[in-house]
Formats: structure tokens, sequence, C-alpha cells
């Protein structure tokens, strides 16, 4: 068998072939990212299973959380398939379902409102309407393109992701919010979250200054992220309507399965629910 060797060129290609397969922008950058990790850890050694399997291992000697490693594993699994060195594909490490969320990564609403009314003190009501809108949509940071003028006036967006269209509602306060917000802004069509050059926001630059609110706000920078919105979301939708098939819908989840992690409850509320069964006498 020839020597398998994993080159820049290699990677760059499997940027390349990511992008035909339409896979989100955070997770070709993500997969890239992983696959250099790869790379530098070889130094130049050859892919061989063994090396692959070393990596795991490595990975877990280094204390990446189970779930991490696992994300890990499948930005390379696909690498190799793209390669056609199957051989090498890797197993997934086993996960039991969590029964509770970590307390110190859970955004509470109180915190959720905290951030919101120490963004408008600041004067960044850019970044106060933005959080507002993730929170009261659901939609991922990648998918705030959608939240256009022409959105806002129709009251429903059409997000288009991995090949798969999804239309969502639009509360009819945050319509208001916004297009009141682009008037000011001067945006008479198309995004409305554009940097002053006229840019839509990158994932980075949301995510930077949300963590640049918490210290004011007095919120865990730990909590404080874009996803954690869409977990609010989540979590308040399914205790408002019960229905887990239809927040998958508005989610865009294929599976209910992945949804489901989404209505993990707190470690806090976990506890509640074992005190209220009375079983210590």
């Amino acid at each position: 068998m020839d020597e398998r060797t994993l080159t820049l060129e290699q990677i760059m290609a499997y940027g390349g072939y990511l992008r035909t397969e339409e896979r989100a922008p955070g997770t070709i950058e993500k997969y890239l990212r992983d696959a250099r990790s790869f790379a530098v850890w070889l130094d130049g050694a050859p892919v061989t299973k063994e090396n692959a399997t070393g990596w795991k291992e490595q990975l877990r000697a280094q204390g990446y959380a189970p779930t991490t490693i696992n994300s890990m594993l499948a930005a390379l699994n696909n690498l190799f398939r793209f390669l056609g060195w199957n051989e090498c594909h890797m197993k997934f490490l086993k996960i039991q379902r969590r029964l509770f969320r970590d307390t110190a990564r859970e955004l509470t609403r109180a915190e959720y409102e905290q951030l919101i009314r120490t963004a408008e003190t600041q004067g960044k009501h850019r970044l106060a309407l933005l959080m507002e809108a993730i929170c009261a949509t659901g939609v991922r940071v990648s998918e705030v393109k959608y939240l256009t003028v022409e959105a806002a006036r129709s009251g429903c967006a059409e997000i288009s992701l991995k090949g798969k269209i999804r239309t969502i509602l639009l509360p009819n306060k945050l319509c208001r919010k916004l297009l009141k917000y682009a008037k000011k802004q001067k945006i008479a069509s198309g995004e409305i979250f554009l940097t002053k050059s006229g840019k839509g926001l990158s994932r980075r630059q949301i995510w930077a200054e949300m963590k640049r609110l918490c210290a004011a706000a007095g919120v865990e920078p730990s909590k404080v992220f874009p996803h954690n919105l869409r977990h609010l979301f989540a979590t308040a939708f399914y205790r408002a309507c019960k229905d887990i098939a239809k927040l998958a819908d508005v989610l865009g989840h294929s599976s209910i399965e992945t949804t489901r992690i989404y209505l993990v409850t707190s470690g806090t509320e976990h506890r509640k629910q074992l005190d209220r069964l009375g079983l210590i006498v």
C-alpha cells in the first residue's frame, strides 16, 4: 500500500468539496480547522488507521469533551471519505444522552433580559435588536441574513440552509422593531443587520460583541453566545405548545432527536424534580 501523506493542497481541495456539498460556512470553517489540526499533529507522519486512532486518544488525554471529540472525528471521517481513505475511518465515542444541562452554561430568561437592557444602556441598539431577533425566532446565527426588510414587512422569513428551505413566522412586535430600525438606518431592502461598511455581520463579530456585554450585565461569559439564544427560544416555545415535532420544523432540524438536545433541563431544575419525588423519608 502506498504511504499516505496529508497535504495542504488536499485540505484545500476538501474545502472546495464541502462548498459544493453546500455545507454551512461555519461547518466548513470547523472541518478545515480540524483537518489542519490533525495534519499538524501528524507532523509529516503517514496517515494510517493507527495514527488516526492515536490522534483520537490524544484528544481524550488533553481533556476535550466527548461531544467535541466526536465533532472532530466527524470532520476527519468526512475528509477520509473524500480522499478515498475509508479504512482510516474512526469510531465515535459512545455517549449516553445527558439528562440535564450544565448550569454554568444555562442562560436564563432574566439573564437574557439583562443583556438586552445592558446593550440598550450602552447605546448598542443593533446588538440589542439582533439578540432579540435570534431569541424570538430561534434562527441560527448563520441565518440572521434572512431577517430582511422584506421579511419584516411580510411577517415571515424564508430560510435556506443545507439544501433545505423553511419558512418561519416573525412576531408582530419584532417586525415593527426591525422596520423602525431599518428606517432609522436608511435600509430600504435586503439584510437589516449590517456593519458600517454595509456588509453582513459575521458569526465571529456577533459572538465578540455579545461577550463584551458580560461584565456590565453581570452575566457569566460561559453563558453568553448566540446559540444559547436559540436554546432559550426552544425551551420557551416547547413550554408554550408542548409540540416537539412543530419545534423541530421551526428550528430546521431533520431529526427530532436533535431537537431533544435543546430541551434538556438545567441541573438545578433536574434536582428539583428529584426532590419533588419525596422518596427520602
